[in-house]
Formats: C-alpha cells, sequence, structure tokens
C-alpha cells in the first residue's frame, strides 16, 4: 500500500491564530497583505532576552549564573544590529538605548528568581514543531523550552517577558501554550504534563498549567473554527476590524477604518503564515 502525504490547506501559527483572534483585519494586513512594521523596543528587547536564555543552557551548569546571563547581553545585542542596523534607530539617543538595555538585564536578573537553570537540563531549545491536523491545516512554530523528566514526562516552557496576565486573561495566555501542546501531542502521541509560562517583566511570576486530552481536543476545535473563519474571509474579503486597546500599539491605523482609515485593495495572495526561522520578529508574542 503507498502511504501518500496529506492534502495541506493551509498553515497557522499561534501568533497568526492570536492575531485573528485579536482583530481579523489585523491577521489580513500582515499574513495578506504583509504589510512592513516597524520594530517596537518590547519586542526587540524580548528577542535579546529569549537569545541570551537560549545561550545560557549553552553553558555548563554550575556556569548558569546571573553574571553569565548579563555577559551574553550586549553581545546578543549587537548579533541582533549586524542582521539589521535600523534596530538603532528605535531609540532617540544613547541615554533611551542604556535604559532600554538596563530593563533587559532586569529581566535576566529576575529569571533566576523565578528558575535555577543550574538544575535543568533542557531537552530542546528553540523547537521548531510542525503537524497536519486531520482536515489539512498545519500548526506549526517554535518553543522556547522542551523538557523532559527520566520518567519521560515533557513539560513545555515558554518565556515572555511582558506581565503576567491578570485571572480573565490567563485564558488568553494559555492558549498559545495549548497550541504547542496539541502539536507536540499529534507529532508524539503523548500529552505534556505541564506548561509552563515564565514572565520576566514586573515582579516575575511563572503561569503553569496541567492539560489533559479533553483540553487539547477542544483547543484543536478552536484552532479549526478559527481556520474556517479565515477561509470565509478569503471567499468574502471581508476582513472585519475589531477595536480594542491593543489598537494603541498598532502600526496599521492609517488604514484601518475604525480610525478613519481606508484598508488597500486584497492582494491574490493566499496566507502562507509568517513563522520565520529567525523566530522572534517585532510582531512575535513575547
Amino acid at each position: 500500500m503507498t502511504l501518500t502525504e496529506p492534502v495541506i490547506i493551509g498553515a497557522l501559527s499561534p501568533s497568526r491564530a492570536g492575531d485573528f483572534m485579536t482583530c481579523p483585519l489585523l491577521y489580513r494586513f500582515r499574513v495578506i497583505d504583509q504589510l512592513p512594521e516597524k520594530p517596537s523596543q518590547a519586542a526587540v528587547r524580548g528577542t535579546v532576552v529569549h537569545a541570551v536564555l537560549e545561550r545560557l543552557y549553552d553553558l555548563p551548569a554550575p556556569r548558569r549564573s546571573v553574571r553569565a546571563a548579563l555577559e551574553l547581553l550586549e553581545p546578543q545585542w549587537q548579533r541582533l544590529l549586524a542582521d539589521d542596523p535600523l534596530y538603532a534607530r528605535m531609540f532617540a539617543d544613547e541615554t533611551e538605548q542604556a535604559e532600554w538595555l538596563a530593563q533587559a538585564r532586569g529581566m535576566l536578573e529576575r529569571y533566576f528568581t523565578l528558575e535555577d537553570p543550574t538544575r535543568l537540563e533542557p531537552a530542546e531549545r528553540e523547537l521548531y514543531v510542525e503537524a497536519v491536523l486531520d482536515g489539512g491545516l498545519m500548526l506549526r512554530g517554535y518553543v522556547d523550552r522542551l523538557d523532559v523528566a527520566p520518567t519521560g514526562e515533557v513539560r513545555v516552557v515558554d518565556y515572555k517577558t511582558g506581565t503576567a496576565p491578570g485571572p480573565d486573561f490567563e485564558a488568553k495566555a494559555l492558549f498559545q501554550m495549548k497550541f504547542y501542546a496539541l502539536v507536540l501531542w499529534r507529532l508524539r502521541g503523548q500529552v505534556p504534563r505541564l506548561l509552563q509560562l515564565v514572565y520576566l517583566g514586573g515582579q516575575g511570576e511563572v503561569l503553569r498549567y496541567a492539560p489533559d486530552e479533553a483540553d487539547l481536543l477542544a483547543t484543536e476545535r478552536k484552532v479549526m473554527a478559527l481556520w474556517a473563519a479565515i477561509e470565509r474571509s478569503l471567499e468574502t474579503g471581508e476582513w472585519r476590524a475589531r477595536r480594542s486597546r491593543l489598537c494603541d500599539w498598532c502600526d496599521h491605523q492609517a488604514l484601518c477604518p475604525e480610525f478613519g482609515g481606508t484598508p488597500p485593495p486584497v492582494p491574490d495572495r493566499q496566507p502562507g503564515d509568517t513563522v520565520r526561522s529567525n523566530r522572534r520578529s517585532a510582531t512575535d508574542e513575547l
């Protein structure tokens, strides 16, 4: 019997799924129109902090100290600048850049109050995962860290450089983690034992959640319903703007009907998702 590859109807990452849930027009601007967006200080700081924490675990366990993490910060910032010198334009002057780096240092110091990296040996870091659901939708993304216990139990860890959400917003924060857990379940046939969000902003906090199969089946239904809604928008050409407080940080207000703007004609392009090989872009979730 010849096995055939499944027909892929589309691809979705948790960031782009979150975009559509936040505002379908934002999803269109990012995925269909692929409009440029200027990098934000918060997003780029998240990129640098993530890079430091990834490389911290390259060191032998006894050397994973606060000092070692802080020594990695400047080289990672310079590496990012070398890739895109335009990041330097985010700052009005050297003082503002110094304050920005100081905030990043504070996040790295806070990390050590939440976890002890000398006692951890991650199985994977910055792990790219993808799985195709029965309906043909490919789910994909990057997992910050995967820990595997000697007993085989899996913990999915994600670093967030924002502040921890209040109780009313925890479900939205956990959607991304359940998305990753669903992908890993479909890939490996094992439900992760624990999902862990490490918040490095504010006072620092760790949010933990133990999923079960019912959780992940519900997440799968939600993701498929999201994709059905995206397909309806593709067919009708209607991408509704949804106003919220997040609009204050949107680069596309001038084109948004909620702010008196007019979107450009919809290009003849199918959504290909926007997961990038360098993963932490200015529009990725942090």
